[in-house]
């Protein structure tokens, strides 16, 4: 390659780069999640995201403009928005949900039943315990926007999203043919068709938990959790690699492969078994307290340690503690070792 060549390379990479660390300024301007639309609609990524948001919406002819009836009542929207992070914290995507005010929905009128099942994490484990015994895989796939899935049986009118009114037709309001997020009924109207879908492609609900499927053919087997929008999935290699084909056809769906973090648990999949641990989160309840610099402990708890409600030592912020105890009672999960003393301090929860 001549001088000219080589120089002109150069060039599209120094150009390149300087495009790269442009956008990369960008999306760290948006690493914090808005709170309005207004502090949303000036950053790049978060544009980004509502707008296939209001994509996945329309493609799903999820709602039509309308004149709003005389006598009904129409709900409004509002944008929610979330950094999606990978198991050690980091940022992998930005979400913007558009979300109906639902706390204006009066039961009995604007909506019935609300229940809809979900996956326990002891019931996830018993998964995952049964996938290792058992030498399978365990596999992980996402809804994409599952609740607007869900048939509404009630007629529910909602206003035009902030940001995204319809020139000319500003006046108007949305139909839902389907549910959204934030209306009651919408857990369940998504539950509901979940349900009916995977009934139809044979399998059977388990009678005391109900978020989880069994499917039976011959010497094959598959079993199927389901937390909201999210499935673990765990059987034969041939009965995963079928039901993936046949959800894609029902749904969009975001295949994850294997399993690796699900509800804040990290999860490695190996030949020698299966691991499950909460590192990212620990680390999170230890900056919470401001003890990232701590010396760690051999043991989670001092021996013969006596706590009492009555002390000369300052008081503590009760909201405070409780959510300390909280997170740590999660953290009891993975870390069965720490039960005894967590169980200690939450009896003083009070």
């Amino acid at each position: 390659m001549g001088p000219q060549g080589k120089r002109f390379l150069e060039e599209i990479y120094d150009e390149t780069k300087e495009m790269h660390l442009e956008y990369s300024g960008l999306c760290l301007m948006g690493m914090e999640e808005p709170t309005t639309f207004q502090e949303a609609e000036k950053k790049a990524c978060w544009q980004q995201a509502m707008k296939e948001e209001i994509e996945s919406i329309e493609s799903n002819q999820t709602w039509q403009p309308v004149k709003l009836p005389r006598g009904q009542t129409e709900i409004g929207l509002k944008w929610v928005f979330k950094l999606k992070k990978d198991t050690e914290g980091n940022v992998v995507k930005h979400k913007a949900r558009l979300v109906a005010k639902g706390y204006v929905q009066r039961q009995g009128i604007d909506f019935d039943e609300v229940f809809a099942p979900v996956a326990r994490i002891e019931t996830v484990r018993l998964l995952i315990a049964l996938a290792a015994h058992m030498d399978w895989e365990i596999h992980h796939m996402d809804v994409k926007s599952a609740f607007l899935n869900g048939e509404l049986k009630e007629e529910v009118y909602v206003s035009q999203p902030p940001g995204f009114a319809v020139k000319g037709e500003e006046n108007k309001v949305y139909k839902l043919h389907k549910a959204l997020y934030g209306l009651h009924q919408a857990p369940r109207a998504w539950n509901a068709k979940l349900d009916a879908t995977l009934q139809a492609l044979g399998f059977e609900k388990c009678p005391t938990e109900h978020a989880v499927y069994k499917k039976s053919e011959g010497n094959l087997g598959l079993l199927v959790g389901v937390y909201v929008d999210d499935l673990i999935i765990t059987g034969s290699k041939t009965e995963i690699e079928a039901f993936k084909s046949q959800m894609k056809k029902e749904f969009k769906m975001s295949d994850l492969g294997l399993l690796s973090f699900y509800l804040g648990i990290e999860m490695k999949q190996g030949p020698n078994g299966t691991t499950l641990s909460q590192s990212a989160y620990a680390r999170k309840i230890l900056e919470k307290c401001q003890m990232e610099n701590c010396i760690p402990s051999p043991t989670p708890m001092e021996q013969r340690l006596k706590i009492r409600k009555v002390s000369d030592a300052p008081l503590v912020d009760s909201t405070y503690y409780r959510s300390i105890v909280g997170s740590l009672r999660y953290l009891v999960h993975t870390r069965p070792d720490i039960c005894y003393a967590v169980g200690i301090v939450s009896r003083f929860m009070e």
